[in-house]
């Protein structure tokens, strides 16, 4: 099976995505199967102790009815709460995103959900037999409900590398950046701000400028403030997360001084105070030196959103998930 996957998505931008292997879904497959015996092996005693011993069909049509709730259920309602993860997919890395990237919705769980309890896994699938020969016969490792919904398994986790870890703050953007009021940046724009930075090396030029215009215009709009003229996507995008990871850090410094714990600085790192928004960009040395990437501003066929009153939420559209 191969582990990356070219998608196209609505802007006709081409974007790669890494698809699960077999074995992780093998796996991930594995752990839900689990959870729902436990499921069905409860919904099992309970009918025991509720239902009278003697009417026998009564017993049988609500224990068919469990049967279905948790088999064809438990990955719908999982997958259609979580923007496609079950229990399994959690512990595994994995997430059902659709074809053009994006996230799933009620009706392509539900495709998938029935087409697993019907076609891959269940009634007429031998136990995952169909499911395995389709995802091998897949350039995608899709199985027959993923053709139907329009899915496919993608492996959410990023890896733990330099970009990941640290997102360093881009020279010139220190002064900027410290005035910014960043409570009302939400939390799942800032993970799919993170994890398009930890990969936007790996994209192609075009996609990595479109996808990060988008979220620097998402972030822009969140925060009620618009991406300073001449600074590319990915630089605005790093200021921010890294002015939010250092006061994250000055909060905790102080928290813990404050609890007298001995071993540890009593104060938080002096920080610089805030000033003007410092020297023009590009600085002299651009972060990070590693490759050519087009300067700010949105792509051709992208115009600049407007930024709404402050206050108004914010929808966030992860490209790698959810996007997560």
């Amino acid at each position: 099976m191969h582990e990356e996957s070219e998608l196209v998505t609505g802007e006709a931008v081409v974007l790669d995505l890494r698809v699960a292997k077999l074995a992780s879904r093998a796996l991930a497959m594995a752990l839900d199967v689990l959870v729902q015996l436990a499921l069905l092996l409860g919904a099992l005693m309970l009918l025991t102790f509720v239902v009278p011993f003697a009417d026998e069909s009564l017993f049988l049509a609500l224990l068919l009815v469990f049967v279905v709730l948790i088999v064809v259920g438990y990955p719908v309602v999982f997958e259609t709460l979580s923007r496609g993860r079950s229990l399994g997919k959690m512990a595994v890395g994995l997430r059902v995103v659709r074809v053009d990237g994006g996230p799933i919705r009620f009706r392509h769980a539900l495709v998938r959900g029935l087409a697993g309890f019907v076609v891959d896994f269940w009634a007429l699938g031998l136990f995952g037999a169909v499911a395995v020969v389709v995802s091998l016969c897949s350039s995608n490792g899709r199985r027959v409900g993923d053709f139907l919904a329009g899915t496919l398994v993608v492996r959410e986790r990023a890896p733990q590398g330099p970009g990941y870890a640290a997102v360093a703050m881009p020279p010139g953007l220190e002064g900027w950046a410290a005035q910014l009021d960043l409570t009302r940046l939400p939390d799942d724009l800032a993970l799919a701000s993170r994890q398009f930075l930890a990969r936007f090396r790996e994209l192609r030029p075009e996609a990595s400028h479109a996808l990060g215009w988008g979220l620097a215009q998402q972030m822009g709009n969140a925060l009620g403030t618009p991406v300073p003229p001449q600074v590319p996507p990915w630089a605005f995008l790093a200021a921010v997360l890294a002015e939010r990871r250092n006061r994250d850090h000055a909060r905790a410094f102080q928290a813990y001084a404050a609890q007298g714990r001995p071993g540890y600085p009593p104060v938080a790192p002096a920080r610089p105070a805030p000033g003007p928004a410092g020297p023009p960009w590009p600085p002299a040395s651009p972060w990070p030196p590693a490759g050519p990437h087009p300067a700010g501003g949105p792509p051709a066929d992208q115009p600049e959103l407007p930024t709404p009153p402050s206050g108004t939420p914010v929808p966030v559209e992860n490209p790698f998930t959810p996007p997560s």
